[in-house]
């Protein structure tokens, strides 16, 4: 059976304005791509459909794993499917099914951690709320029940004490997110109250910003800050967070020390991620780098030019055409 390439590149997505300033710069380019939504796919695995013989050039894999949070859980484990069938076909992928494992799985990012030597959080993983209370024992409080498919702070709940925790669970108040694990993790305090984030980008470090986070609620996206110390959050753009819950955030450029890049690319390489975001936070109790969270969807910072100084949606499109011809 004949399978032909279509010679253009495929945006597998979910959120309907994330991705405007990715398909503006395409089309800016004269680039022919195709818009794929995650939480519609239909495709045929025996390739019997002659619409299915016709493949991506490359396919960019933009789902996150947040979806569920806008009714569009449906997408998240097909998704895993449908990269493994391209990848089956020899389908080149942005963020193929390894990076998207570590995405989907915070309890995958701790062997990672592990894995490349970089400091983490102690955890425990569980798959049901009646076990989170003997997880936590040995942990030092206070301590975050955190699901294990997330994505913006989702379902993430701090409990300072062990009878908080205990209160908690025997009111049925644990909820454990939509596979029905999570982590029981240390909440670690972060010195000076911030937290950073590394942008990679095909091997390479991009850019980094500190984030300055309200720590009483975990409902943010680090990578897509409402405002600015640059300008009012009306002017930043398309916010991917609920308007109801989202915070107003302080950022600003960060210079991390080289041992932060180090330890963010030897993650990056290990996820076989091709473009995303690492963050870490300074363990204010010794001082380390500690590393928390993996993420292969990243929709870079807004208003990038002000806040970096450069615009690294445009540094995306030039990888994706130097992929799209290799």
């Amino acid at each position: 059976m004949d399978i032909t390439n279509t010679g253009r590149l495929g945006i597998l997505y979910e959120h309907p304005e994330w991705f405007e300033l990715l398909f503006n710069e395409l089309n800016r380019r004269g680039i022919p791509f195709d818009k794929i939504r995650a939480d519609q796919l239909l495709y045929d695995p025996e390739l019997k459909d002659p619409a299915a013989r016709e493949l991506p050039r490359l396919l960019i894999n933009r789902m996150s794993p947040s979806s569920h949070q806008r009714g569009h859980g449906n997408g998240i484990f097909t998704v895993l499917d449908y990269l493994r069938h391209l990848e089956e076909l020899d389908v080149p992928i942005v963020n193929g099914s390894n990076a998207y494992l570590v995405e989907i799985s915070k309890a995958r990012q701790m062997d990672l951690f592990r894995r490349v030597g970089v400091a983490c959080p102690r955890a425990r993983v569980v798959n049901h709320p009646g076990l989170v209370v003997e997880a936590s024992r040995g942990l030092e409080f206070p301590i975050v029940v955190k699901p294990n498919i997330g994505g913006s702070g989702a379902g993430i709940t701090r409990f300072d004490s062990p009878a908080q925790l205990e209160d908690a669970a025997a009111s049925g108040a644990i909820q454990l997110g939509v596979d029905s694990t999570a982590l029981v993790q240390e909440f670690l305090p972060a010195r000076g109250g911030s937290i950073v984030r590394v942008e990679v980008l095909d091997g390479a470090f991009l850019y980094a910003i500190r984030i300055f986070p309200d720590f009483s609620s975990f409902n943010l996206c680090p990578a897509d800050i409402c405002q600015t110390d640059v300008a009012p959050a009306a002017d930043l753009g398309v916010c991917p967070a609920p308007a109801p819950g989202k915070k107003k955030l302080r950022i600003e450029p960060a210079t991390p020390p080289d041992e932060a890049i180090r330890g963010a690319l030897a993650l990056a390489r290990a996820a076989r991620l091709d473009v995303g975001g690492i963050e870490y936070l300074e363990n204010d109790r010794t001082g380390a780098i500690t590393y928390y969270d993996i993420n292969a969807l990243s929709n870079f910072v807004t208003d990038a030019v002000n806040v970096v100084g450069f615009d690294p949606t445009a540094r995306f499109v030039d990888y994706l055409e130097r992929r799209a011809r290799r």
